[in-house]
């Protein structure tokens, strides 16, 4: 029996270095399960859309599809884009099969990815000596997506024992910025940033700029292709092959 598909969904964006991201994140995912057949899919902004990879896996022969979303918080684009696709693939598709999973979301194992992105940044500008740490996230209207940051970012700086404050870039306070220069008010002088988006982006861009204006000393790039949000995505496929099992 043929294996479901894997079809790895962003939301897509103009910034060509955003879908070169997700290829070669979904090229590492390939590399750890050569057997299965994984397609990226964008919502918006981007090619291949997602009803373009569903017709090509179901001219392949495919009945069954698992869909990630490559996305960092549980809102709007999963609660409703996500299901509303996939509703209209299986309207145009009888008899197709397909299980969304739950987003890549905020693992607390993405605190490596995040450190190792950091330490990268902080050799490229030779800072050695640290005070505090600002969590850069995209922001949302839902204050739940925006409390799960908080956490992460509480634990962040609980493992490496120095004040963080969670800022974003859009739809709620505090923007980077402030962040940098409430704990430049504080008398901190050394503050670093790191990026907690997955691909490079406009907002990932201000987000940098605002930072570095306030007094920031260095600011990562986003977590990116990285080996373990590789193996994230294969751990919601595996999950959501099984649901697709009949019982």
């Amino acid at each position: 029996m043929t294996a479901p598909a894997l079809i790895a969904l962003a939301h897509g964006s103009r910034d060509p270095r955003s879908a070169a991201t997700i290829s070669a994140l979904v090229d590492a995912t390939k590399a750890l399960r050569p057997d299965l057949r994984i397609e990226k899919a964008f919502l918006d902004l981007a090619k291949p859309s997602f009803h373009t990879v569903v017709d090509r896996l179901v001219k392949a022969g495919y009945d069954e599809i698992v869909v990630v979303p490559l996305l960092l918080a549980e809102a709007f684009h999963a609660r409703v884009d996500v299901p509303e696709v996939i509703a209209e693939a299986t309207t145009r598709h009888p008899g197709l099969q397909i299980r969304a999973t739950a987003v890549l979301g905020l693992e607390p194992r993405f605190l490596e990815v995040l450190d190792e992105r950091l330490r990268e940044a902080l050799k490229e500008a030779r800072i050695r000596e640290l005070d505090a740490l600002v969590l850069a996230a995209a922001g949302t209207s839902d204050p739940l997506a925006n409390q799960a940051v908080a956490r992460l970012a509480r634990l962040w700086g609980a493992h490496h024992k120095l004040p963080v404050t969670a800022a974003y870039a859009t739809s709620a306070p505090p923007a980077t910025g402030e962040a940098v220069r409430a704990f430049r008010a504080e008398g901190r002088r050394h503050i670093a940033v790191a990026s907690l988006f997955l691909a490079p982006g406009n907002l990932v861009d201000r987000a940098t700029e605002l930072a570095l204006e306030a007094g920031a000393v260095a600011v990562a790039e986003p977590l990116g292709a990285h080996p373990e949000i590789a193996r994230t995505i294969l751990a919601r496929y595996a999950v959501g092959a099984v649901e697709l099992v009949p019982v």
